[in-house]
């Protein structure tokens, strides 16, 4: 199971988590670590677009922590009925729902850890890839997330 943060523009016009840039990011990182998007269960920490109106565009605003404990009942739900052997969480609001604590993601990430009676594994959202200015740190920071969701599938492939 792959936790995110919030739906962005596109995602919650479509309906569907992870279908807009980053969603692209996301499907060519799992693709590169060998893991095929069907058999991971895509979702977000935060189930609405909290965005502000800069004329015709809405521009992405963070969820604060009461929207995060506003949605916990419907993440907790999909945990239930999805029962992953392991949660990647991208980005911190992702970590902070499913660790159920604030989380650094440069000082967490890439470690398998204990939460929910289950492996949970804090990398970078797709997103803040795409914001990495210049091409060489873009290309390293796509590495490390696909080392990252290399390191889940295997945690996953032992426990399953």
């Amino acid at each position: 199971m792959l936790v995110g943060e919030q739906p962005g523009d596109r995602e919650d016009r479509a309906g569907e988590p992870f279908v807009g840039p980053a969603g692209a990011l996301l499907d060519r990182a799992l693709t590169t670590a060998g893991i095929d998007r069907e058999e991971v269960y895509l979702t977000n920490a935060v189930k609405h677009f909290r965005f502000e109106e800069r004329g015709k565009r809405r521009i992405h605003r963070s969820p604060a922590i009461g929207h995060v404990q506003a949605c916990a009942p419907w993440l907790d739900a999909e945990l239930s009925a999805v029962d992953p052997a392991v949660i990647v969480c991208l980005g911190a609001t992702a970590a902070r729902a499913v660790l159920g604590r604030p989380a650094r993601v440069g000082e967490e990430r890439g470690r398998l850890q204990p939460a929910r009676g289950r492996a949970a594994l804090v990398t970078v959202h797709p997103s803040a890839v795409l914001r990495t200015r210049d091409a060489a740190s873009r290309d390293s920071a796509f590495d490390e997330l696909v080392r990252d969701l290399r390191t889940a599938a295997e945690a996953a492939r032992e426990t399953g």
